[in-house]
């Protein structure tokens, strides 16, 4: 097994270079997921899990990717449901492979094709808001149901702040 502190540096560029051109993990720091820090730990994850491979022999993708799919969870509050997963846990594995079998130069070029593909960074916009007239209009349209069917609701309560922060909207009985 390649060991020396070169070839340990050159497998963290090869994750970093994953994690950068992950799309979810771009759009968490982007917008703010990880909140003020979100960029650095996105620089952070890259230590972990480079110290993840290290650390543990013999990974299997399945285990790759739970242990991408918490970090995401704990650290950016972000759930990955985007099929990505196993793309950038098998992309890991490969270069953690490369890596133990000392194939330096390909492991090299491998990270040089990562970091030099200018794929654009993904971008999220937020739906157009809809005026008062809209909102208005979809509160009182209700569902058309049969006889069979509980009456329904067609009003919505009015939302209530918590003390934490959060907006609780309950359903009328």
């Amino acid at each position: 097994m390649a060991a020396s502190t070169a070839s340990r540096e050159l497998f963290t560029e090869g994750v970093r270079a994953v994690l950068q051109t992950w799309p979810v993990l771009q759009i968490a720091v982007d917008n703010g997921f990880g909140g003020v820090y979100g960029q650095q730990k996105a620089d952070w994850m890259v230590d972990v899990v480079q110290q993840y491979f290290h650390d543990n022999a013999d990974l299997q993708q399945y285990e790759v990717e739970d242990f991408l799919s918490q970090l995401m969870d704990q650290e950016f509050d972000t759930v990955v449901e985007d099929g990505s997963l196993p793309q950038v846990s098998q992309r890991l594995l490969q270069l953690f492979s490369l890596w133990q079998q000392g194939a330096l130069q390909q492991l090299r070029s491998t990270v040089h094709t990562l970091t030099q593909s200018k794929t654009p960074r993904a971008k999220v916009t937020a739906p157009p808001a809809q005026s008062d007239d809209e909102e208005s209009n979809g509160e009182t349209q209700g569902m058309e149901c049969e006889e069979s069917c509980p009456s329904l609701s067609t009003t919505r309560p009015p939302p209530q702040d918590e003390e934490d922060g959060w907006t609780v909207v309950r359903r009328k009985k």
